[in-house]
């Protein structure tokens, strides 16, 4: 539901002006709001559900998402749509480090890396079905109500997974120390700490910084200033968490989970992985409806092969990746750069007239390959090695960097597109676009090499010692 919510908007955005009168401005801000806010929140949210519980949390996230559906759906004008759009972010970026913080605590090796199998099918089908229900949506009810019908939808759906999630989840339940408080002022007060609200507002202040520039369509030098003063945020937050530690209380992160090299390096390459390949589907949109002329439907339609290959690949690579560890992302990594190469070829195959554009169906597929063996199978290696009671904010610090790098990577590469555009044409940009994805693939194909070599002199340094002892 919360990926739906970014992907079915794109296409409901000329509805949207339309019915509200809204500015190019105000366009911009039904998505950049969404996410931002749930980058903001979310590593909080995953400490939160460390301490007081993670179905708790999950509940509290899916109904906030679910009455800010509605105030989305029935906006009278552009601000109060918004505003909603602020607080939908808001709940999604509380529902999601809980499901990854779920799969750590309930699941261990193989059955652990099939779950996230199941959870990357999952964010395979949504991100393909985005596009082409908010089509449907709209043909049904038409460019004065369709759009609403992109925001209504999720009410049953936000229903029905909040009756689930009182059924099936475990009740909300403060930790072991906070059990052991003696009284109702303790136990507020050791909440209180372990959440580290200073720590809390710094990293979220520093998120807010980094990721506004690259949000706000009429960036000024003064809205630049914004990113070195998150940067130097985020310098503050460090010296915090382990300011706080060293008081023996427990930091919102403990950072010492960057010495683990896993974690250190699946983070890294899903920032990057996320900086690159969302940006795909942005480029093939544009092309298709503004180079192309095609309708917002058939936009979406070119990615359905992909997600649902994308939902199978997940599956079966969640299977083996505690097999054969980082060997599946190298390798999900590579169908990804052969899906871009493939791809500039029918691009500029088709100005030519030698070829149809609907071949990016095939070249697309294998983009959906790497969706599937990249993202669920890098989070199980990422977070093998994570202590439990870490596992939900860890888990949203990897979410928080996917945010970061998705919005640092279409804002630039977008833009990489559009200066190509005053000089060239619109298959050469896009080509040119797709180009850059493939660099910033090759970086991340590096560090996961880097990693499996890593593992590898790791493992022999062990057995030597076992050998010797």
């Amino acid at each position: 539901m919360s990926l739906i919510g970014v992907s079915i908007v794109n296409v409901a955005l000329p509805s949207i002006q339309q019915g509200l009168g809204a500015t190019q401005s105000d366009l911009q801000w039904v998505l950049s709001g969404y996410a931002l806010t749930f980058g903001v929140v979310l590593v909080a949210a995953g400490r939160a559900g460390d301490i007081m519980g993670r179905g708790g949390i999950f509940i509290i996230g899916v109904a906030v998402f679910t009455v800010s559906s509605i105030a989305s759906g029935l906006a009278p004008d552009a601000d109060w749509l918004n505003i909603a759009r602020f607080i939908q972010g808001v709940g999604s970026g509380l529902l999601s480090p809980q499901g990854v913080g779920m799969i750590q605590q309930y699941f261990r090796g193989a059955e652990r890396g099939k779950a996230f199998g199941y959870f990357g099918s999952t964010v395979g089908v949504a991100v393909g079905i985005g596009p082409v229900l908010g089509g449907l949506l709209i043909e049904l009810g038409g460019p004065d109500f369709g759009w609403r019908l992109t925001f209504l939808v999720n009410v049953p759906i936000g229903i029905a997974a909040i009756i689930m999630a009182f059924v099936w989840f475990p009740r909300p339940l403060f930790s072991q120390g906070t059990k052991a408080a003696k009284s109702i002022e303790h136990r507020v007060l050791h909440v209180f700490r372990s959440l580290d609200p200073i720590g809390s507002v710094l990293l979220g202040l520093a998120v807010f910084a980094i990721l506004f520039p690259f949000m706000e369509s009429r960036s000024s030098a003064f809205t630049w200033l914004l990113f070195p003063l998150g940067l130097a945020l985020v310098a503050v937050w460090v010296w915090w968490e382990r300011h706080y530690a060293r008081l023996g209380r427990s930091p919102m992160v403990d950072l010492s989970i960057f010495s683990t090299r896993s974690f250190a390096n699946g983070t890294l390459i899903m920032t990057l992985y996320f900086t690159g390949m969302t940006s795909i589907w942005v480029l093939v949109a544009l092309y298709l409806q503004q180079g192309l002329g095609k309708s917002a439907l058939e936009a979406g339609l070119v990615g359905i092969p992909a997600a649902f290959i994308s939902a199978f690949a997940a599956n079966w690579a969640g299977r083996r990746v505690m097999t054969y560890g980082r060997k599946v992302v190298i390798g999900g990594l590579l169908c990804g750069i052969a899906g871009l190469a493939a791809s500039i070829a029918v691009v500029l195959l088709q100005q030519d007239g030698h070829l149809s554009i609907w071949w990016l169906l095939l070249s697309l597929s294998l983009i959906g390959v790497a969706q599937g063996s990249v993202v669920s199978p890098n989070q199980a290696l990422t977070l093998a090695e994570v202590p439990l009671k870490y596992a939900g904010s860890s888990g949203a610090i990897m979410q928080t960097g996917q945010r970061i790098g998705t919005s640092i990577g279409i804002a630039v590469i977008t833009a990489a597109v559009f200066a190509a555009l005053d000089m060239t044409s619109w298959p050469v940009a896009v080509s040119l676009g797709f180009g850059l994805i493939g660099l910033i693939m090759f970086s991340a194909l590096a560090v996961a090499y880097k990693d499996l070599r890593d593992r590898a002199k790791a493992t022999d340094d062990q057995t030597s010692r076992d050998k010797r002892s």
